[in-house]
């Protein structure tokens, strides 16, 4: 064996090993997600300081000068979300909260084209590098604060078959509901720490809407996401 091909041995059987004692017992069966996760390679998108960590079942900073408490998400969160959203290759998605790209990548994949909102220029500039890297053509970055003027930046090229947060919020905000297609699926992390519900929201109608709360997890907000008043009579 020429060392050449050791670490990409050692890569492969590291993504393997993520997939299957990380995504799988997280309830993450889709032959689709688990054959993506193995495609589009995760490390490519985790920036140089925590490449050793590329695999590991928790969140990843996205260090750099400019960013400042920004965070890849888990690889199983990621995953179940993808799952959750049951994208369609006709579909047109929304993304808040680009990071790296590696989401963007992952949606891109699957779905027809993709609209990806970063608040930060300088992420916003690396997602956009290692999106061109990996081959994804049909995944777009904007950068803009997505919330600022009711989630203004959001409803160009509305209405979206799905949307996700990267990020958890207080609450879903309305005017995101407003940006569904009929049938169309949203996905975010919804309430306050020490517990969290991933909660994906259908629009069934006009005025319409179904909601489940599948499973519990954790994550850090999305900038600039509105926090109404916890106070309570």
């Amino acid at each position: 064996m020429t060392t050449s091909t050791a670490p990409a041995l050692s890569l492969s059987q590291a993504r393997f090993n993520m997939i299957e004692q990380q995504i799988r017992p997280w309830e993450v069966l889709d032959a689709r997600v688990l054959a993506l996760l193995d495609r589009v390679h995760r490390e490519q998108f985790v920036p140089a300081a925590h490449q050793s960590l590329a695999f590991a079942d928790m969140e990843l900073p996205l260090s750099h000068p400019a960013v400042e408490g920004q965070v890849m998400l888990a690889p199983k969160v990621e995953a179940r979300l993808l799952q959750d959203l049951a994208l369609k290759s006709t579909d047109k998605v929304l993304e808040v909260g680009t990071g790296s790209g590696h989401m963007a990548a992952l949606l891109a994949s699957l779905a027809q084209r993709v609209v990806t909102i970063e608040i930060d220029e300088a992420l916003a500039r690396l997602a956009r590098e290692n999106l061109q890297k990996a081959g994804i053509a049909n995944a777009e970055v904007r950068c803009a604060d997505a919330a600022a003027k009711g989630f203004a930046a959001c409803a160009d090229g509305a209405p979206f078959d799905a949307i996700v947060l990267s990020g958890s919020v207080a609450e879903i905000p309305s005017a995101l509901l407003d940006l569904l297609a009929p049938g169309g699926r949203l996905a975010a992390i919804v309430g306050f720490e020490p517990m969290m519900r991933a909660t994906i929201v259908t629009r069934t109608g006009e005025a319409a809407f179904q909601t489940a709360q599948p499973w519990d997890t954790v994550a850090p907000r999305l900038h600039h996401s509105p926090e109404p008043s916890r106070f309570r009579f």
